[in-house]
């Protein structure tokens, strides 16, 4: 079951799920024994598939509180297997430590995540492109500390939407997914007392997962945190977009809705912004998770730390899932966005001379008559955001 105190859950699929998180720890472990095998350290029948049966599923779960992490459960549940050689026991794990296996595993899933949260924010590049396109021109009143300002264009309002877009894809696609090999205190002194080349055994299980290849990183989290502000980073582009739908589309001003409202329980004829709603919720809840990973990586000391590295993985994965969840709400919500220009037009005739107020003293400062418009250089920012996401278009997959 997906939680029910998080609507939309569903959305975020396995993605961090402890099935996930099994299987890639499964995948660490396999791949290390490759290495022990084909370097000549390990014997041929240590090279086994390795699986987790489902009787001992909830015997590892009650398990893993004695180690502080799941890794040593783990290992042992797998060591107890009487389906397992006794070659694949023997060198199952050895010259790993926890942290390796476990972060690495993470990493795994975090960049499936990423991954998924990355083709979201391009199809939304996609929806937002047409939607400035489409509406260059289309007056509408600008608000400024919620009353009304000048004139603009609701194109231009759009290629504000997109600019967060792209600068949150931006981020996303800076990130790097790293192995972590270091062996009991980062030195991989184990694999080396065993023959492994260090370098050379770190590469081949980077290559074989689709991670990067990088130095043992145990206490530098910089990795972790630059994620979770990435992510953040999407949930504040998706929240902005959010605020303007909750915002315009109240009754009394109408000029958007969503396309599907949500239903209420008790009226029956009330179309609720759900998907607006959502979004902005996954806003207000993952800078808080995301500050949590900056505060456990303040407090790593030592090789390992004791606290510290434990405190991020809740975090990180609920920050993760909630990130994949409001990714698809907003795309959502975008290729059903209801724009209505009628009620744009309307607004901004009904404020009258008000909003041209600063227009007519810029005129009389200058000494000239007023220009048709007042619209300033907003349909050329609509024309430089339409461009950046033309190059974007062209070098995505």
């Amino acid at each position: 079951m997906t939680d029910l105190l998080w609507p939309g859950d569903h959305r975020a699929g396995d993605h961090f799920t402890g099935r996930q998180l099994c299987a890639a720890m499964l995948a660490v472990e396999e791949s290390w024994l490759r290495v022990l095998v084909d370097a000549g350290i390990a014997p041929e029948a240590a090279r086994r598939p390795l699986r987790l049966r489902q009787e001992h599923v909830e015997w590892f779960e009650d398990h893993s509180e004695l180690a502080g992490n799941p890794v040593p459960a783990l290992v042992d549940l797998l060591r107890a297997d009487s389906d397992l050689g006794s070659a694949t026991k023997q060198w199952l794990h050895r010259g790993l430590t926890s942290q390796d296996v476990l972060d690495t595993a993470l990493m795994w899933c975090l960049g499936g995540a990423v991954a998924e949260v990355a083709a979201d924010l391009r199809r939304q590049v996609v929806s937002l492109a047409d939607l400035a396109r489409v509406h260059r021109g289309t007056p509408t009143v600008a608000r400024t500390l919620t009353q009304h300002a000048v004139p603009t264009t609701f194109g231009s309002k759009v290629a504000t939407w997109l600019t967060a877009v792209l600068d949150a894809y931006d981020d996303l696609s800076g990130l790097t997914f790293p192995v972590q090999i270091g062996g009991a205190a980062g030195t991989m002194a184990a694999a080396v007392e065993l023959g492994l080349d260090p370098a050379a055994a770190r590469a081949r299980v980077a290559g074989e997962l689709g991670l990067a290849d990088v130095p043992a990183w145990h206490t530098v989290r910089s990795t972790v945190t630059r994620a979770g502000d990435a992510l953040v980073r999407c949930t504040d582009a998706w929240s902005r977009v959010a605020n303007d739908v909750l915002t315009l589309s109240r009754p009394e001003v109408g000029e958007l809705s969503e396309g599907v409202g949500g239903p209420s329980s008790t009226m029956p004829d009330k179309a609720n912004p759900v998907l607006s709603m959502l979004v902005r919720r996954a806003a207000l809840t993952t800078p808080m998770l995301a500050a949590t990973l900056h505060l456990a990586a303040a407090y790593q000391v030592d090789e390992r730390a004791a606290g510290g590295w434990h405190a991020e993985w809740a975090p990180l994965r609920d920050l993760a899932r909630r990130t994949v969840v409001a990714g698809a709400q907003t795309t959502d919500l975008l290729e059903g966005l209801e724009v209505h220009p009628d009620r744009m037009a309307a607004t901004l005739a009904a404020a009258g001379d008000a909003v041209l107020a600063e227009q007519h003293s810029m005129a009389a400062l200058s000494g000239r008559d007023p220009r048709e418009g007042y619209l300033g250089e907003a349909e050329s920012l609509v024309d430089a955001v339409l461009e950046r996401a033309r190059t974007l278009s062209e070098e995505s997959p």
